[in-house]
């Protein structure tokens, strides 16, 4: 028998990430506060964010694997949040032109009938180029990414405000870490129809 699996998210980006492996799951929306603490970085913040959206989630799927995720943009120390609207998608993409962005997306994997549990960090840095005002406005329109930190959808149009990317894993960028996750989807028993 297989072990459910449930995405602790009401992301549809990492929804349809968790499609490409090929498992079954069931998505259910973690009630968390997302409010950073006082004196936790960037990395600190997703991090906890990842594991208390499993743990949420855990306390229902006691027999499930459940995967939390969270990620946090930062630029010069300074945290990016998700813009909302489009006057401060502009904003923000107007202020890292040219400049370097570290994307944090953490991971967080947890079974409470076997006490198992895993927590990591995958780091993004992203570069972006300078661009003239006319071409953020004609993206912001196009793409609409105003529920994603950075104002950047980089599997769509975004990916033209993209000088360069570096990360161990280019999913994570998107929101799930994949490499990682199936690694730690193994270390839980799961059998990934890809890897058979």
């Amino acid at each position: 028998m297989s072990i459910p699996i449930v995405l602790a998210s009401s992301s549809p980006y990492r929804r349809q990430l968790l499609e490409r492996l090929g498992v079954p799951f069931e998505a259910v929306a973690p009630k968390v506060d997302e409010t950073p603490l006082a004196g936790e970085t960037a990395r600190q913040t997703a991090l906890r964010l990842a594991q208390q959206k499993a743990d949420a989630v855990a306390t229902r799927f006691p027999q499930a694997i459940v995967i939390g995720s969270d990620q946090v943009a930062e630029m010069d120390g300074r945290r990016l949040g998700k813009p909302g609207g489009h006057a401060a998608a502009l904003q923000q993409l107007l202020s890292m032109q040219g400049r370097t962005v570290v994307f944090h997306t953490a991971l967080s994997v947890l079974r409470y009938a076997d006490q198992r549990t895993s927590a990591d960090c995958v780091d993004t840095s992203v570069h972006f180029r300078t661009l003239p005002i006319e071409a953020l406005e004609q993206y912001l329109l196009r793409d609409r990414p105003y529920d994603c930190a950075g104002s950047a959808k980089i599997e769509a149009l975004g990916i033209c405000l993209v000088e360069s990317v570096r990360s161990d894993d280019p999913t994570a960028l998107i929101g799930l870490p994949l490499i990682r996750l199936t690694t730690m989807l193994a270390e839980c028993g799961v059998t990934l129809p890809a890897l058979l």
